[in-house]
């Protein structure tokens, strides 16, 4: 394992801070971010339209349904097709799949969401910290609230479960896991009373615990 390059997964609550958390982190590691950049990333990559791999970030929308009732099937990391039905949900996630798999394979970076995780562990990555931020609902309401700007507490929790439900749904169909399910990480965070720099400051308190010169 080389003590010099790290790849940092994170899978999230939404609004948790967790994507706050990454990007804070990959500053204080000076090591690139990247969350939704992927999608214009592997749009230019793949020669498909970008709006595509927008529509199906992180949503397994009517897909999950289809999987149970056909069966779980072997998750998609092959390679993806070049023809075809190129727009299906499982090419694009294999398209997505194989540029996660680059930039882990080139560089330290922190990469949020899309099952990442998932992706990499599968492809036996080593340099590999998969982290799970998670907090209670009165925590993630109000930072829902603060990040969105969103003004009734209603509102921020009818966002919050219709969200979690989907990144639920979304790994459960591209995985057979379940997203929550904290032995699916190396260290699960509980940010409910903690402040983001706070989460930080553990996540590199337990990265120096791994070996890792930061």
């Amino acid at each position: 394992m080389d003590k010099n390059k790290l790849v940092i997964t994170i899978e999230r609550q939404y609004g948790s801070g967790g994507r706050i958390v990454g990007r804070k982190l990959a500053e204080a590691l000076g090591i690139s971010f990247y969350d939704d950049e992927i999608l214009t990333m592997t749009a230019e990559r793949s020669a498909v339209g970008e709006q595509y791999f927008r529509l199906a970030d992180e949503k397994a929308g009517n897909n999950l349904l289809r999987r149970i009732v056909r069966g779980m099937k072997k998750p998609p990391l092959d390679e993806p097709r070049k023809e075809g039905d190129v727009t299906s949900p499982e090419n694009l996630f294999r398209f997505q799949s194989e540029v996660i798999r680059e930039l882990a394979s080139t560089e330290s970076c922190v990469i949020v969401g899309r099952c990442a995780d998932y992706v990499l562990s599968a492809a036996a990555k080593e340099d590999l910290i998969r982290i799970f931020v998670y907090a209670d609902i009165p925590t993630c309401i109000r930072r829902t609230m603060e990040v969105d700007g969103i003004e009734d507490t209603k509102e921020a929790l009818a966002k919050l479960n219709k969200i979690t439900k989907q990144r639920k749904e979304y790994h459960k169909y591209f995985t057979n896991k379940e997203w929550e399910d904290v032995s699916n990480y190396d260290l699960p965070i509980n940010a409910s009373k903690l402040e983001l720099d706070q989460v930080v400051e553990l996540v590199l308190a337990y990265i120096r615990m791994r070996g890792y010169d930061v």
